[in-house]
């Protein structure tokens, strides 16, 4: 399978560097690497051109959905793989998605949580315990009892190309907050959204430690639920947190 790897960037100069080096240093190397330049004012298109092998997409209308399927459109590999620019990749990352994808049952997407690299030991912990209990039991409930949506986490996952079209894309009418849950609720309607621990990245605490633990856990909570039970999100604006 050919994979395109997907990074959608606003104003990230600073992160972006890391994230791309991680990609490049894939053991089972990307088939394309592609940046969206989402309408930045800094020099995240600039640090991305200088990278030998990437890709860069100018996409002028700002919105993280926009971007995401603007290189939904761009990309020409069977997989798309979708990472956020303060994340940084192992080595591994990429050959053990591409794995799941050749199991006997392979699902539509693959999706996997976060390792904070520049939180404190408390809150890594808390948000470990939702990865490994929370989130899978969660998972479970909505995708094989209730047929209601999957765990997706929009920082982290892979898609199926055809399973994208066949859902008509990201949802552009989506700002920010709930656009992976309704994501995920569409693509578990084609086929099986597999939640897959091992295949983790480490990404920046930056908006939970802008905004404080409670204030983003109760934000995401109320625009799941949301997105799950009426298939629209509670909040239609979002605060851009960049450092």
């Amino acid at each position: 399978m050919t994979i395109s790897v997907i990074v959608c960037a606003y104003n990230e100069e600073a992160f972006l560097p890391s994230c791309l080096a991680s990609l490049l240093g894939q053991a089972r190397p990307a088939d394309e690497i592609i940046v969206v330049d989402n309408a930045s004012t800094d020099g995240t298109a600039l640090v991305a051109e200088a990278v030998p092998g990437v890709t860069v997409v100018r996409e002028p209308r700002k919105g993280l959905v926009v971007a995401r399927e603007t290189g939904r459109r761009r990309a020409r590999g069977e997989l798309l793989a979708f990472i956020d620019a303060d994340c940084r990749a192992p080595s591994g990352w990429l050959g053990q998605v591409e794995a799941e994808f050749e199991t006997p049952a392979p699902p539509v997407a693959v999706t996997a949580g976060y390792r904070f690299y520049d939180w404190d030991p408390l809150s890594r912990a808390l948000i470990r315990l939702y990865d490994c209990i929370v989130a899978p039991v969660t998972h479970v409930l909505l995708q094989r009892i209730l047929r209601a949506g999957a765990i997706l986490y929009g920082g982290n996952f892979t898609v199926r190309r055809e399973a994208l079209v066949a859902i008509g894309g990201f949802d552009t009418s989506i700002d920010f907050h709930g656009e992976d849950t309704n994501t995920g609720r569409r693509l578990s309607a084609v086929g099986h959204v597999r939640l897959a621990p091992h295949c983790w990245v480490e990404t920046s605490a930056r908006r939970w430690k802008a905004m404080g633990r409670i204030a983003v856990f109760r934000l995401y909570v109320r625009n799941f639920a949301s997105e799950i039970l009426r298939r629209r999100p509670r909040d239609f604006t979002h605060e851009d947190i960049r450092s």
